[in-house]
């Protein structure tokens, strides 16, 4: 049953993301370039996720636990460390160089862009180099 909820949470967030845009970069670059073309479009996208996911964590975080798990998985970690400042950088430039982030982009894969899968294929390729490393 757990798995059938994170499809359905998965297939919510790609359908809600493909209809925002998100999965056009060039709607994601519009926002994130600040000059006379700026499109703040997506200020709306962004703060409605933040007041649904503000809303569903005050509604559950003072329940016990999860209806599908032992117990919730939240963050413990507090402070700023060299691997999460070089993440956010390293994401920060994927964003604004390509107009994707991970979520996204794997939403726009069914497009079939070349440059959509070579974005992916960057990703993974990162992420099993910062496996490597361990910074």
């Amino acid at each position: 049953m757990p798995i059938i909820f994170a499809f359905i949470a998965g297939l919510l967030m790609s359908v809600g993301i493909a209809y925002s845009h998100m999965i056009d970069p060039n709607k994601v670059l519009g926002f994130l370039t600040l000059n006379t073309n700026w499109d703040p479009s997506l200020i709306l996208v962004m703060a409605a996720a933040l007041a649904v996911y503000s809303c569903g964590y005050w509604l559950f975080i003072g329940k016990g636990k999860p209806v599908f798990a032992q117990s919730f998985s939240l963050p413990t970690k507090t402070t700023l460390d060299k691997p999460l400042l070089i993440g956010a950088l390293l994401f920060g430039a994927g964003w604004g160089l390509a107009g994707y982030c991970p979520g996204p982009a794997l939403a726009a894969l069914s497009s079939g862009s070349h440059g959509t899968l070579a974005f992916i294929i960057a990703m993974i390729t990162g992420w099993f180099i910062s496996r490597k490393l361990a910074i």
